[in-house]
């Protein structure tokens, strides 16, 4: 599977104020449980605040009760379709900024029309998941920009 590269560009286009990492509240919404805990994990260790869904309708409750500032996304999630998730998300909440996650190149693409503001493949994902967030709450230390992407 070709590696899609995270770039600055793709993972926001709006400046945003930088966040202390204790301030930050994370949701992780993955059908797979191990995923979900090693995802969550990975994040509460850095310093975030970390909530969990399992389904789609869970990830819209969730979102729906309290204020988050990063959503990471797998696009397999049941119980909601994912695309109906980020259309409510750019609907009702502008603020939150998505990470979308899956093994299918094509959905990575078509989630960003959607409003997804970062993207990463499944295989890439445990390695990247930590320094995408940074880049999304405006933490560029220890990034690295890939450059401008295809059509930017």
């Amino acid at each position: 599977m070709k590696e899609i590269p995270i770039c600055t560009t793709l993972v926001y286009r709006v400046a945003q104020p930088k966040m202390i990492p204790s301030t930050a509240r994370i949701l992780v919404a993955n059908n797979e449980p191990q995923v979900r805990t090693l995802f969550a994990r990975k994040l509460k260790l850095a310093g975030y605040a970390v909530s969990e869904a399992g389904s789609g309708r869970k990830t819209l409750d969730l979102l729906r009760g309290a204020r988050f500032d990063v959503l990471v996304l797998d696009l397999d999630i049941p119980g909601a379709d994912s695309f109906e998730v980020l259309k409510i998300v750019r609907s009702d909440m502008p603020h939150l900024r998505v990470l979308v996650i899956s093994a299918k190149r094509e959905l990575l693409e078509a989630a960003e029309w959607f409003g997804a503001v970062a993207a990463i493949d499944k295989v890439s994902a445990p390695d990247r998941l930590l320094t995408t967030v940074r880049l999304l709450l405006g933490d560029s230390s220890g990034a690295k920009s890939c450059g401008t992407r295809p059509g930017s």
